[in-house]
């Protein structure tokens, strides 16, 4: 199969799932997609990193989480300058096959998904960061975590702003980013769980 070939396949399931729509998803899909929003539950997760974690390994953890963000943030930029894939929002033939537009048509260029990639690695090098707490496994908050990063994603083609192919890619990206960082910080914790032991009387 020629990348035209899968750019068409790709422009098709587009279309597909950005013509399924009600009174309902329209609005959900629009909140999902406004990372601005979302901006307290990040607080709320540093804030328990640290609760659960004590403050050392929690300032690991969240500038780990942190450094996920800013990598798939920015790399993201760089792949959409240099792939240079028009937006279906900014494809004629997209937008003459009755593409949905749900809000700002954003930049000119959309490979690969930054929210894609930044809510995969946010839920991904924050799920790790919980699993350093060994008391408790937190299959809640990754279960909840992962079905917004979907949402997220999957949002970004609703709204018009994305391929699904833009969004995969953001996904991929952005997990094998986050479990790096996540690993990264792990290894960290587990070294200053090492010279702990080797210092009595020290309190993390």
């Amino acid at each position: 199969m020629t990348w035209q070939q899968l750019h068409e396949l790709d422009q098709q399931f587009t279309l597909f799932l950005n013509s399924i729509h009600s009174g309902v998803t329209d609005p959900v899909m629009v909140f999902f997609s406004n990372i601005p929003v979302w901006i307290p539950m990040y607080v709320i997760v540093a804030v328990f990193l640290f609760i659960r974690l004590g403050w050392k390994k929690a300032l690991v953890a969240v500038a780990s989480i942190a450094l996920t963000f800013l990598l798939c943030d920015q790399i993201a930029n760089l792949f959409k300058d240099g792939i240079a894939r028009f937006r279906p929002c900014h494809d004629d033939f997209m937008v003459g096959e009755g593409l949905r537009i749900l809000e700002g048509k954003g930049g000119l260029y959309g490979f690969f998904s930054g929210h894609a990639s930044n809510s995969f690695g946010f839920a991904t090098s924050s799920s790790m960061a919980f699993r350093n707490d060994r008391r408790l496994k937190y299959r809640g908050y990754s279960a909840w975590i992962f079905f917004w990063a979907v949402m997220v994603s999957i949002s970004r083609v609703f709204v018009g702003k994305h391929y699904v192919g833009d969004v995969l890619a953001g996904i991929v990206f952005g997990t094998l980013l986050g479990l790096a960082c996540g690993f990264a910080a792990r290894a960290i914790m587990k070294r200053m769980d090492t010279r702990r032991q080797m210092t009595p009387g020290k309190v993390a």
